[in-house]
């Protein structure tokens, strides 16, 4: 299972950023593990790095990360227009972000449960 991902850039040749991304089995999705890795990776970067900036780019059609990177205290900024191909046509993407002084989300006691099993033990279908 992939996790996440992250890398840094830069907009001006000074200020830095990062960028952050998961992807999850189907088996392990709805169970609060994305926005709180997410959560997690973006407060280990603002503690142990000076960067002012984490973001993270998403699919309009892909709503339930979305409300994940919103959990995690993103905030949607803005569409970026004909970002890549997929499918064999130019498709826009959403690019969200959350700054050092945003507010953090509330992990709670950080746990999240393992993939949905069905009564015979084996992965159940979301």
């Amino acid at each position: 299972m992939r996790v996440w991902s992250w890398r840094s850039g830069s907009f001006d040749g000074r200020t830095k950023y990062w960028e952050i991304g998961i992807a999850l089995l189907p088996e392990y999705r709805g169970r609060g593990i994305g926005w709180r890795a997410q959560a997690m990776l973006t407060a280990y970067l603002f503690e142990h790095t000076p960067v002012q900036r984490i973001q993270a780019a998403t699919h309009p059609e892909y709503l339930a990360e979305q409300k994940s990177l919103e959990k995690a205290g993103f905030r949607l900024e803005g569409v970026i227009r004909g970002c890549e191909v997929r499918a064999g046509r130019l498709r826009d993407g959403y690019l969200c972000s959350r700054l050092r002084d945003d507010p953090a989300p509330d992990l709670g006691n950080g746990s999240v449960t393992g993939p949905a099993t069905d009564t015979a033990g084996e992965p159940s279908a979301h």
